[in-house]
């Protein structure tokens, strides 16, 4: 699902919500997220799951082309753990193997 399919889907299950009010409330939690993030916040929405920043420490590296070494910087990176009840919610509508390439959640 993509930030415009839920849009769409929230505009069409909120009828009193016009298109333009929902892109606006989906952008403004989405940038609260980031901003909370972006300040070291960790985000918990029970039932969903956690979202929190990550440290990867500095490293050794090469550089594919010549070889040589090259030290990669520390970075901090956003990570998602889902809550319980998700996993089981996904768990629970796994589709069978042979079906998967061709299932698509429809919203």
């Amino acid at each position: 699902m993509t930030r415009s399919d839920l849009v769409a889907h929230l505009a069409e299950r909120f009828s009193q919500l016009t298109q333009r009010d929902t892109e606006f409330a989906v952008k403004t939690i989405l940038d609260a997220m980031s901003e909370a993030l972006a300040r070291g916040h960790r985000i918990e929405i029970r039932g969903f799951g956690s979202f929190s920043i990550n440290r990867r420490p500095p490293r050794m590296g090469r550089n594919p082309r010549s070889g040589e070494q090259v030290l990669i910087p520390e970075k901090l990176v956003p990570h998602f753990k889902p809550g319980k009840a998700l996993r089981e919610a996904v768990d629970a509508h796994l589709p069978v193997a042979d079906d998967a390439a061709e299932h698509k959640q429809q919203f």
